[in-house]
């Protein structure tokens, strides 16, 4: 198994939330093996017919004279959001410690599901970043095939493959199956356009026309990706709570991989030095950021600054106690002044006190103005003190 850097509670409840495909079950089933937990795996079709028919089964087999002791798994608690309150009762009475895993958040929103009150901590499980990859790390592999464990662990063909069905996959369980829209095909198109579209500013009344749906619609499908934990949107910078909400967002795939395969590009090659290439090592990068952010159990924000004249700042990471911190990411294997003009004029009229990191492929350390250029590596490395997860606090 790959270490992952997501330290799990071992007494408090909590939900584990991350899109299929990132680990979930492999990381609960090692921190939690059989002697100590029983298991309820609701993608059992037979086991959800016996508790659809009758819930008090649940509780029958969770509190029989071998299991009442355990802790109790529930794998995919979105799949019937009614146990919840069961859980609530025995967390509340007995002090049981329950383990909800979940892919997607949206039926659970839809129910109105009982989340527990804060009896339960919340975490979150994000496809493979470099610090888990370790010495098997290859950034070309990365941004072309993301970190999903199935295919990092993959060559690149097989890799390719299992992205493909991935999306088919989500189409069909996430999409079709709970029927969260009533026409699939242009729910596809959105799907693409979305992937095309990544890192870019969400303009939804141009996709709706290019998708031949409604901007409310758009407004919908987006929701489906955050709620299925696919994406995240990236909201402008500003001081101004009511200027901020004006300003349009980006949307961002949780997975390189993922994005490459809704557009249909994973047999396109990634070359350095070219846009394509840019665009995925920057995303990349930001995921590194989000990670790192969430393993840390760190009570960040993060956002994007671009003026009226496109003038940009790729990430602004607000951090309660220190410094704003402003980043550009670079691609190139060979940075000058040039490459931090963004940051020395924009970041020093926006917030001068802020911190500046430029962050690229090249590996000399240097300063420009006031701001500090690094390998990306380096600069991850120095934010989260080597990538260590802190332990999960009882």
């Amino acid at each position: 198994m790959i270490p992952r850097l997501c330290n799990l509670s071992k007494s408090n409840s909590f939900f584990l939330f991350g899109p299929r495909g990132t680990g979930k079950t492999t990381l609960i089933r090692n921190q939690f093996p059989n002697e100590n937990a029983v298991y309820v795996n609701l993608l059992d079709n037979a086991l959800m017919d016996q508790l659809l028919l009758d819930s008090t089964r649940f509780i029958d087999l969770i509190d029989s004279a071998e299991n009442r002791l355990k802790s109790v798994i529930i794998d995919e608690v979105q799949k019937m959001p009614q146990l919840l309150n069961i859980a609530h009762t025995q967390i509340q009475e007995r002090k049981r410690q329950f383990i909800l895993t979940g892919s997607s958040s949206r039926k659970l929103k839809q129910a109105g599901a009982n989340l527990l009150a804060g009896r339960a901590w919340l975490y979150h499980l994000y496809p493979l970043n470099t610090a888990e990859m370790k010495d098997d790390f290859d950034l070309k592999k990365a941004l072309e095939f993301g970190g999903l464990p199935e295919a990092f662990l993959s060559n690149r063909d097989d890799a390719r493959e299992y992205l493909n069905s991935y999306v088919a996959t989500y189409l069909q369980k996430e999409i079709q199956q709970e029927q969260w829209v009533k026409n699939l095909a242009p729910f596809r198109k959105f799907l693409a356009i979305s992937a095309q579209m990544n890192g870019k500013i969400v303009n939804k009344a141009a996709i709706a026309k290019q998708v031949g749906v409604d901007p409310t619609t758009v407004t919908n499908y987006f929701e489906i990706l955050e709620d299925t934990l696919l994406g995240f949107m990236l909201p402008a910078f500003s001081r101004s709570v009511r200027k901020a909400q004006r300003q349009l967002p980006k949307f961002y795939f949780i997975d390189t991989g993922i994005k490459r395969g809704l557009d249909r590009t994973l047999s396109v090659e990634l070359l350095p030095q070219t846009f394509a290439w840019g665009d995925a090592f920057e995303h990349w990068v930001i995921l590194e950021f989000i990670k790192g952010c969430q393993y840390r159990r760190l009570d960040w924000s993060f956002s994007y600054i671009r003026t009226k004249d496109d003038v940009e700042i790729d990430l602004v990471v607000e951090r309660p106690g220190d410094r704003d911190l402003f980043v550009e990411i670079k691609s190139k294997s060979l940075v000058d002044a040039s490459d931090a003009k963004a940051l020395e004029t924009l970041g020093a009229d926006t917030n001068p006190k802020a911190e500046r990191w430029l962050l690229s492929c090249d590996p000399l350390q240097r300063t420009f103005g006031k701001t500090t250029a690094m390998h990306w590596q380096d600069g991850i490395q120095r934010l989260f003190s080597g990538g260590q997860a802190l332990p999960a606090t009882d």
